[in-house]
């Protein structure tokens, strides 16, 4: 964190929580109509996860509110079953969010592979790009969305490269004041004073309402009930921890801290409990406003709870002031998020990086355009961990010991011993060839899976029958006591080694159970 005064630190956590809760306004509103659900639903979702998130989550300068991830899942909910039900399934997604971080499972996100997060940046971004589109839209006369003409998309594009000259500009000549909130204030002083007719954020739908209320959603609370939400709630749970942790990652490599990933389970899962007794549609990370905030110079939990907060004030008192401005200075904003979390490195190293790292950065990216970042996610881990398991697979070999002598023959294995390398491990021995007496050493080897130990059984079974006596050495405690738990170890020898020395001479007898 840069080492500045108590005052400044302050100044600049209120002001970037001021431009956040401004960008906050549009996204929230828009997510609600993917959803299907009133704009409010997702002004209160924003707020409350919002506040809640920053108050108690465990990556401080994280903004979490409505997000698109989730409002395309929730609207195919609310189209068949009603709004009631998407609360409800907010509530249990909560819940289900609060057990992984109790479980401690918030761990898990190191199973993500840094090709797949490259991919999840870019696809983000490209996403975040493609939503700002619909700003350059409107719905015609028969109900289907149309460009709009020439000459309005023309302002708009002028306004939109205004707004990014103020942002790249500005800090510049000075850091003391948050250069996206500059670039959004020029613009809108231009477009009011100067009478330019261009969509606001009014166009959108009015943002004015009253405080959000509790109530327990309105359903009967049966099993047939329970069938129709549970789905729903763990695919909500599993996008949003997974969208917020890689977040929380991507801001950990930015300000070189550490977050509390289990924390921050418990606390999205907390604060969406809260948001569906509340009315609101649930939420999660927001990664192109967080990066709005982290650029901004927050780093404390104030601008997340500044940016909430005012964005409750909006909603009750200044709904009139926030609907007025452009929605191209909010557009140019994005465009600036956008352009700072694609990683264009990734570019320039695709051709230096192994093929299967680049097309799981495709891929990814690919998938997050096409369908939602847990898919694209889930995908480039299996798709990772294939790659791994086949190269893995493929570096298993033995070498003999000089050690070995006419009658007794040393294999000294190494390699991993596993699902995928069972197949090479058993054609690197040919029993009919070998001498009376074999010792495999696996000093340098590991057995991890139970394909692993059937391997080795089949292996003596194949030695049994060729008449030769086959000795294990340096076998895992682990892995000893799996094969004498399968009745596979008949005898060993101290005296050679009485720690790890395994003999299995006579599996003829023992064999058949595997």
């Amino acid at each position: 964190m840069q080492d500045i005064s108590l005052p400044s630190r302050i100044r600049v956590e209120v002001l970037a929580g001021l431009t956040v809760s401004l960008a906050l306004v549009p996204e929230a509103v828009a997510f609600a109509f993917v959803a299907g659900v009133p704009p409010l639903v997702g002004l209160h979702a924003a707020f409350i996860v919002g506040l809640i998130t920053s108050l108690t989550g465990g990556r401080p300068g994280m903004i979490s509110g409505a997000t698109g991830a989730l409002a395309v899942v929730m609207v195919a909910l609310v189209r068949d079953h009603g709004i009631e039900f998407l609360f409800i399934t907010v509530v249990l997604m909560g819940i289900i969010q609060i057990a992984v971080g109790v479980l401690r499972q918030g761990k898990l996100i190191r199973m993500v592979p840094y090709p797949v997060m490259l991919g999840f940046v870019n696809g983000l971004a490209i996403v975040i790009f493609l939503a700002q589109l619909e700003s350059f839209k409107f719905e015609g006369a028969d109900g289907h969305e149309q460009w709009l003409p020439v000459g309005d998309i023309a302002i708009m594009l002028g306004l939109i490269a205004v707004t990014m000259v103020v942002i790249y500009l500005l800090p510049r000549f000075t850091r003391r004041f948050p250069a996206a909130l500059a670039g959004i204030v020029v613009v809108s002083v231009v477009v009011i004073f100067g009478g330019i007719d261009t969509p606001s954020v009014g166009d959108l739908s009015s943002i004015s309402g009253g405080l959000p209320t509790f109530g327990v959603p309105d359903v009967p609370f049966t099993f047939e009930t329970f069938r129709i939400i549970v789905p729903f709630a763990f695919i909500l749970a599993g996008i949003g921890l997974i969208e917020s942790l890689l977040t929380s990652s991507l801001i950990d490599g930015i300000t070189e801290t550490k977050g509390q990933n289990n924390r921050e389970c418990v606390s999205q899962g907390a604060a969406n409990i809260l948001t569906g007794f509340f009315g609101g549609m649930g939420g999660c990370a927001m990664i192109g406003q967080s990066m709005i905030n982290i650029k901004s110079g927050a780093r404390w939990r104030l601008s997340g709870v500044v940016a909430a907060v005012l964005l409750l004030v909006y909603i009750l008192a200044a709904s009139s002031l926030i609907e007025r401005i452009p929605i191209a200075a909010l557009v140019g904003v994005m465009f600036v998020v956008v352009i700072g979390t694609f990683s264009w490195s990734s570019l320039r190293i695709i051709k230096k990086v192994p093929v299967s790292d680049a097309l799981v950065m495709i891929l990814v990216s690919a998938v997050t355009v096409a369908t939602d970042l847990a898919i694209a996610v889930v995908v480039g881990v299996i798709v990772s961990a294939l790659v791994f398991a086949w190269n893995t697979a493929r570096s298993i070999y033995v070498e003999v010991s000089a050690e070995s002598t006419p009658d007794r023959r040393v294999y000294t294995l190494h390699g991993q011993l596993f699902f995928a390398s069972v197949t090479a491990f058993k054609d690197l021995f040919h029993p009919p060839h070998d001498p009376a007496e074999i010792v495999i050493d696996f000093r340098h080897s590991r057995v991890w899976d139970h394909s692993g130990i059937e391997a080795i059984v089949g292996l003596a079974q194949r030695y049994d029958k060729a008449g030769k006596k086959l000795h294990l050495l340096h076998l895992s405690p682990n892995c000893q006591r799996i094969l004498n738990n399968a009745n596979a170890i008949v005898d060993s020898d101290p005296e050679l080694d009485p720690s790890y020395r395994v003999t299995v001479p006579e599996l003829g007898a023992g064999g058949d159970g595997h």
